[in-house]
């Protein structure tokens, strides 16, 4: 049997539908049932990137702050130039109280993006208190 021939794995289908579900109920404000079913494809995927962080803006709109730090702190491990995961980790250490990790990720937002006025707000609220 070729590569062709072989049926598709389920368990990647089942995560991608998983995501797509998630991230469907994140558009829609959903924000816990977001977070159950990018839970579940989280679990198919552990290394995926795009789940963990729409499993850490699930998390965070559901103000599960430290969990929603846990997601974008992997992201970030994973993909130390993704913008968005910096700003989404310093967003939560904001809300943590953890003013100095939170100054260290927006600041790193606005590096790699400074054209983000948004990135820009939240460093300099961040670094005004």
């Amino acid at each position: 049997m070729t590569a062709e021939q072989l049926p598709p794995d389920p368990a990647s289908d089942d995560a991608y539908a998983l995501f797509q579900r998630g991230l469907s109920l994140l558009a829609e404000s959903h924000w816990a049932q977001a977070a159950v079913s990018l839970e579940k494809a989280k679990r198919l995927e552990p290394d995926k990137t795009s789940i963990r962080e729409a499993l850490g803006r699930a998390y965070f709109r559901s103000g599960r702050y430290r969990r929603a730090a846990s997601e974008f702190s992997a992201v970030v491990e994973r993909s130390p130039a993704n913008d968005y995961a910096h700003f989404c980790l310093g967003r939560s250490f904001e809300k943590l109280g953890d003013r100095r990790s939170a100054r260290r990720h927006l600041s790193l937002a606005v590096g790699m993006r400074p054209d983000r006025t948004d990135y820009k707000i939240y460093r300099d609220r961040v670094r005004s208190k």
